[in-house]
C-alpha cells in the first residue's frame, strides 16, 4: 500500500511514545490512533510497569480511543505503531474496526500483519484493514535494537558483579 506524507509525521509521534516507554524500562513500542488529521489517542507499552500481559501500546491506544469517542467501533481511523502488531493486538484492531494500520519495523518472531501471518487482512474475518509497513522502519528498528542491546549489556554486567561477589 502507498505511504502517505502524513504517515511519517504520525509515525514520528509514535516513536516519541516509544521513547517514553524506553525511559521507564519498557520495550520501546509506541502507538498513535488518528482520524483524518486529529489524534484521538496515543500510548506506549506499560506491560512491565503494570505487570499486565495486555498492556501493549496498541491495546492501550485502542482502549483510550474508545473511551474518548464513546464507542467501540474505530471506523475511519488509522493506527500508527512502531512495531508490527502481534496476534493479540491484531485481533483487537480487527474487532475495533480500525481501517488502516501503519507500522515501522517488522516483527519476525510475532508479527501478525504480514510477517508470520496476516490477521489484519484475513478475508474470513468480518473486517479487514489496509496495512502499510516500513514507515520510518530504520528508526523504529534502531530504538528496539538499542534497548535490547542495553538490556543484554546490563544483565551481563550484573552477572559479572555477582561472580565477583562470590
Amino acid at each position: 500500500m502507498e505511504i502517505l506524507e502524513k504517515d511519517e509525521y504520525f509515525m514520528e509521534l509514535a516513536l516519541k511514545e516509544a521513547e517514553k516507554a524506553a525511559e521507564i524500562g519498557e520495550v520501546p513500542i509506541g502507538a498513535v490512533l488518528v482520524k483524518g488529521e486529529e489524534i484521538i489517542s496515543r500510548a506506549h507499552n506499560l506491560r512491565e510497569v503494570e505487570q499486565r500481559a495486555i498492556a501493549h501500546a496498541e491495546l492501550l491506544a485502542i482502549d483510550k480511543a474508545c473511551k474518548e469517542i464513546g464507542a467501540w467501533r474505530l471506523e475511519g481511523m488509522t493506527l500508527y505503531v512502531t512495531l508490527e502488531p502481534c496476534a493479540m493486538c491484531s485481533g483487537a484492531i480487527v474487532l475495533s474496526r480500525v481501517n488502516r494500520v501503519v507500522y515501522g519495523a517488522k516483527d519476525p518472531k510475532g508479527g501478525c500483519a504480514g510477517t508470520l501471518m496476516n490477521l489484519l487482512q484475513e478475508d474470513r474475518f468480518n473486517h479487514q484493514c489496509e496495512v502499510v509497513s516500513g514507515v520510518k522502519e530504520e528508526a523504529c528498528r534502531e530504538i528496539l535494537s538499542t534497548f535490547f542491546k542495553n538490556l543484554r549489556d546490563r544483565k551481563r554486567k550484573e552477572k559479572e558483579e555477582r561472580k565477583r561477589e562470590l
